[in-house]
């Protein structure tokens, strides 16, 4: 199985001279961003600058499958082993009277026994990402950032960004994707399946990640804020996921660095399953919570993500949590 799969080479995740520069003043504007979220948001504390709102928090175990192949055995050295999930929204802002956008995140951090980080995945109910081009992503990002902090002559160049990028969004497993979304978008959250919309490693393999939920109603309190429907639905429910992973053996059929389309002939092999038991969700707004880390390149090297634009969520992750760090002590949030 993984005897033909294509291996790690760190020429993917290279940046080129003009993306470097890009990317530090992108830092620049998620700093900024960050340092006027609390009012932004109109909360008493510095909120991340994509996933600001939580909906909920919860200890969970991973358990491996008992039939996992061989040779995928030496990563998992356990039977078990311990989860934290933070389940969010994806907007920069927490929106507190509109309607979410049913783009959800499902982030896991898996731990050994004494709780240190074996690997942080953040999931998100969408396989796929639109931009391949580095610095195209990068402009609209910055652009994005100084938009909401009031910097109105970022709109030009953030319409202009996005109009280069749209022939991205024109393959045909994107916009399959896309129909398939939009016909879910009104089911309940815990019924989605999360994906790594890139690749991580597995050693010197390189494998992408899917979650499919078992026996969830996908009309579990449709009318209902999506917080509390939570709230309610552990109240007397488990929640229980597969994990699935696919190789990538060719860049032809399992691209690295072109998100916006799905692998293909690389088959779905279950590794094991997600549980979270009933009424063991923690209080989301406690600081402790609220300043999780779930950075993927805080994850043991040999699982860390892979890829030119998964390299810029190590920055961006950096320098917002190190904003927020700063900004919530100056605010005494606890």
């Amino acid at each position: 199985m993984t005897d033909h799969a294509l291996k790690y080479n760190k020429a993917f995740d290279e940046l080129t001279d003009e993306e470097k520069k890009l990317l530090e003043i992108n830092k620049k504007s998620i700093a900024d961003f960050v340092e006027q979220s609390s009012s932004l948001s109109d909360v008493r504390y510095a909120t991340r600058n994509a996933h600001a709102k939580t909906y909920a928090v919860a200890p969970g175990k991973f358990i491996i499958h008992e039939d996992i192949p061989d040779e995928l055995k030496p990563f998992f050295d356990k039977n078990e082993f311990d989860l934290l999930i933070r389940f969010s929204n994806a907007h920069l802002k927490i929106q507190k009277n509109k309607k979410d956008i049913p783009v959800y995140g499902f982030s896991v951090k898996v731990m050994d026994e004494n709780h240190n980080t074996i690997a942080n995945y953040p999931l998100v109910n969408f396989p796929l990402f639109p931009i391949n081009s580095v610095s195209t992503f990068l402009k609209i990002f910055t652009s994005v950032n100084r938009l909401f902090i009031k910097k109105w002559s970022s709109l030009l160049p953030l319409i202009t960004q996005i109009l280069k990028a749209t022939s991205s969004f024109f393959t045909l497993s994107f916009l399959k994707n896309i129909f398939q979304f939009i016909r879910k978008r009104k089911d309940f959250i815990l019924s989605f399946d999360y994906f790594s919309i890139g690749a991580h490693r597995l050693g010197e393999n390189m494998i992408k990640i899917r979650l499919r939920p078992i026996s969830v109603n996908k009309n579990f309190e449709k009318n209902m804020d999506v917080k509390e429907a939570m709230k309610k639905y552990f109240m007397s429910n488990d929640y229980r996921a597969e994990v699935f992973i696919q190789i990538c053996y060719n860049i032809k059929d399992q691209p690295i660095n072109q998100l916006n389309v799905e692998w293909k002939n690389s088959p779905y092999i279950k590794i094991g399953e997600i549980k979270i038991e009933k009424n063991s969700l923690l209080n989301p707004n406690l600081c402790e919570n609220e300043m999780l880390s779930f950075n993927p390149f805080e994850s043991k090297p040999f699982f860390q993500p892979v890829g030119k634009i998964q390299k810029l969520r190590n920055e961006a992750y950096k320098i917002s949590m190190q904003t927020r760090l700063k900004i919530n002590k100056l605010l005494k949030y606890k």
